[in-house]
């Protein structure tokens, strides 16, 4: 027969009131970590701002520029154009450009945030056309037709405002170019446009007597400044422009720019146009 010691008698352990009542507070206080700890976590974590997107469309004047910041940004009319050519701004424009941000808007579309200011954001567009026009396919593409990357912008605002379509391009910048080494007067209505700050199609002959340096029928070369701002198809097309001895071109109806050397052609094709915009009025 085993020997099986006794087993000793089993008491249950009671909890004081005091200990009752220290186990009911720490149960409370677990409770409470594990409901507010999740909000704080959720009420310290910053919100992230998705940027909204600002849109600068190709050949758009810096004046239209202007005007698109003060709204996305909701500010006052007139407070990117202030901040354009204050001093404490220093956009980083060639010498060239004399200060006037015109050209160097860069088409492109930007990033806004709530704390965004006119400042940076022109800044950011004119850092972006240093960075384009900087490039050295443009500096060799000016230099093989005589101009500085400032007069290539300038000429590319012209084609940018001309062109029918992006196709038309090169052919315009041919037709600039051709003109310019023959010592020819521009004659663009662009460049008048710009002058009178308007945007049209039809332009008078009491137009054509404005006095302005912007006047290309009065005053041979390029305009003194650009009058838009060009994108990177009509900077490629002032550099590498298409072959041809095009002196005129008019754009009869969409889609159809005729191009000529030869003026009596170009009178025929400016009948045509003149008579399709008196139909379109009457």
């Amino acid at each position: 027969m085993t020997y099986r010691p006794p087993t000793p008698s089993r008491r249950r352990s009671r909890l004081t009131r005091r200990g009752r009542l220290a186990l009911l507070l720490g149960a409370l206080v677990a409770v409470a970590v594990a409901v507010t700890l999740p909000l704080l976590l959720t009420r310290d974590e910053p919100a992230v701002e998705e940027p909204r997107a600002f849109l600068v469309p190709e050949g758009w004047r810096a004046g239209q520029v202007y005007t698109a910041v003060d709204r996305a940004l909701g500010l006052p009319a007139g407070t990117a154009r202030k901040a354009a050519t204050a001093p404490a701004t220093a956009l980083p424009l060639p010498a060239a450009a004399g200060g006037n941000p015109e050209g160097y808007l860069f088409p492109a579309t930007y990033p806004v945030l709530d704390a965004t200011t006119p400042e940076g954001l022109l800044r950011f567009m004119v850092d972006t056309a240093g960075k384009r026009f900087g490039a050295a396919r443009i500096a060799e593409g000016a230099r093989a037709h005589g101009m500085s990357v400032y007069e290539t912008v300038i000429a590319a605002s012209i084609v940018q405002a001309e062109a029918d379509n992006p196709e038309d391009m090169s052919k315009v910048a041919r037709v600039v170019h051709n003109r310019l080494a023959r010592g020819m007067a521009l004659q663009m209505d662009s460049t008048l446009n710009y002058a009178l700050g308007r945007s049209t199609v039809d332009t008078t002959l009491e137009d054509t007597r404005l006095r302005s340096p912007y006047n290309t029928y009065e005053h041979k070369g390029l305009p003194p400044t650009p009058i838009g701002n060009p994108g990177d198809q009509a900077m490629d097309a002032v550099i590498r422009p298409a072959d041809g001895d095009w002196l005129y071109f008019v754009t009869v109806t969409p889609g159809d720019t005729r191009f000529t050397a030869d003026y009596a052609a170009h009178q025929v094709n400016v009948a045509e146009f003149n008579a399709n915009r008196g139909a379109e009025k009457g």
